[in-house]
């Protein structure tokens, strides 16, 4: 959290190519549903619409996230991102997970006739090769801020508050297994004439998407409740405290995530008995400005001079003499 943040822009664009990407993958997919015949592809159909309202979600978070503080929302929009992130999240779980595992179950039990796949192999690789371009440009951006914090890519990806990076990166892995499996379904149904094959591609591909929609649902539902800075950071904004002149302890520190790049700093702190209010009020401002400059992220700082333990329980008799 410590080091500059990359722009809101490529979040952005990120999550505009994936959208444009599942959008035009999802017609391709249900039209050749419906000539092949194949529930796996129409269950990969339902997963491209998801994604695309997924991702139009996700763009509609970035720019709620983006407007000011103001008095009615005195600490910002930045939770407004995990909101509109947490109902993508439930979209692809319904228009996802639910349909695929339906329509899996349905030809199971119903049975199906195999039709021409041709349509739906070319309409696969075509797929393919947009949701590996999308998930390039994902994994792009996660690259260069694990860099930027020093950490594995998987790491990052796992505890980022940048939920629009994580979704896509996640939705875009799942759409090409997603294509694997529904074309050994295809191919398991052309060699054995059997639509078996088709329903088992159509179930996998309901569980994988069931299994993504809660990862980032519980993802987004832990920022909504609140999650502080990792430890690590939270252990530097305290010796950044600590190396004022003026403070002797720190007391209680709260930290809390409000967006991929907005956190807060709330810290009670026991200034040494000998500083003045006028020392303590410039030390005040003065760490509050190193804190933000030390970690582009905090935005808030709030700094809150307390006695310590021992100062607390003197007795006002003791205090007076």
């Amino acid at each position: 959290m410590g080091e500059p943040a990359e722009p809101a822009a490529e979040s952005t664009f990120t999550v505009l190519v994936a959208a444009l990407a599942n959008l035009g993958i999802a017609v391709a997919k249900a039209v050749a549903g419906v000539v092949s015949g194949s529930s796996a592809m129409l269950s990969e159909a339902a997963h491209s619409v998801a994604d695309t309202v997924t991702e139009l979600m996700l763009l509609l978070s970035l720019k709620s996230a983006r407007r000011p503080a103001d008095e009615d929302h005195p600490l910002g929009y930045g939770g407004a991102r995990y909101v509109w992130a947490l109902l993508a999240s439930v979209a692809t779980f319904v228009g996802g997970g639910v349909f695929a595992l339906y329509d899996g179950i349905h030809t199971l039990t119903h049975g199906e006739e195999p039709g021409d796949p041709l349509v739906s192999y070319v309409v696969l690789g075509i797929a393919f090769l947009l949701e590996g371009y999308s998930l390039r440009t994902g994994l792009k951006q996660a690259r260069g801020a694990a860099e930027r914090f020093d950490v594995r890519v998987e790491h990052y990806l796992r505890h980022t508050p940048d939920t629009a990076v994580k979704a896509v990166v996640m939705e875009d892995s799942a759409a090409l297994a997603g294509l694997v499996l529904a074309a050994g379904g295809l191919l398991g149904g052309q060699l054995t004439g059997s639509g078996v094959w088709d329903g088992v591609a159509s179930l996998a591909i309901g569980v994988l998407l069931v299994y993504v929609a809660w990862v980032l649902g519980h993802a987004n539902a832990e920022l909504l409740i609140g999650r502080p800075l990792p430890k690590p950071v939270r252990e530097r904004v305290r010796a950044e405290l600590l190396a004022d002149p003026h403070v002797v302890d720190v007391l209680e520190l709260t930290t809390l995530l409000q967006g991929p790049r907005e956190a807060l700093v709330a810290a009670k702190v026991n200034f040494r008995d000998v500083s003045t209010a006028a020392e303590v009020e410039r030390a005040c401002d003065r760490m509050a400005r190193r804190l933000q400059a030390r970690f582009p992220a905090v935005r808030r700082v709030y700094l809150d001079p307390t006695p310590g333990p021992d100062q607390a329980c003197a007795s006002p008799a003791a205090s007076s003499r």
